[in-house]
């Protein structure tokens, strides 16, 4: 059995997922336009959009497309662990830039680092840091 995540976007999901590929070092293995749908059923000018994504990320699959009826995320979060302090503060402050931050990063009893918040795309994050052993 394989869980992945499924993120709807409003029409910015190659935008999304290009900037995860760069800036958190994950890699596009599939993006197929609503264009390439033999019967696409969307409105005019969502030919360009994206019908299905695939991001390797840290071990898991991110998976997207963009929906015209779609919305920011609400009561779900895409959680991101990484290995350093160094890093989780570098990726909180690309993920925060134009986002809404909910819980500023910070130590807490769990993690030397934590943060909650959505960024510019709508996804919404919890970031933290590893526990160091």
């Amino acid at each position: 059995m394989k869980l992945d995540i499924y993120l709807n976007y409003a029409g910015n999901c190659e935008e999304a997922f290009r900037f995860y590929e760069q800036y958190l070092g994950g890699r596009i293995a599939m993006m197929m336009r609503h264009e390439d749908h033999p019967n696409p059923g969307l409105p005019e000018g969502f030919g360009k959009k994206i019908l299905h994504a695939h991001l390797d990320l840290g071990g898991a699959a991110l998976l997207g497309a963009d929906g015209p009826n779609a919305e920011p995320m609400r009561s779900a979060d895409v959680s991101l662990t990484v290995d350093t302090v160094a890093e989780a503060e570098r990726v909180y402050g690309l993920l925060s830039d134009g986002g809404q931050v909910f819980m500023k990063m910070e130590e807490t009893f769990f993690a030397p680092r934590f943060a909650m918040l959505r960024d510019r795309f709508g996804t919404s994050w919890m970031l933290l840091a590893a526990p160091q052993k």
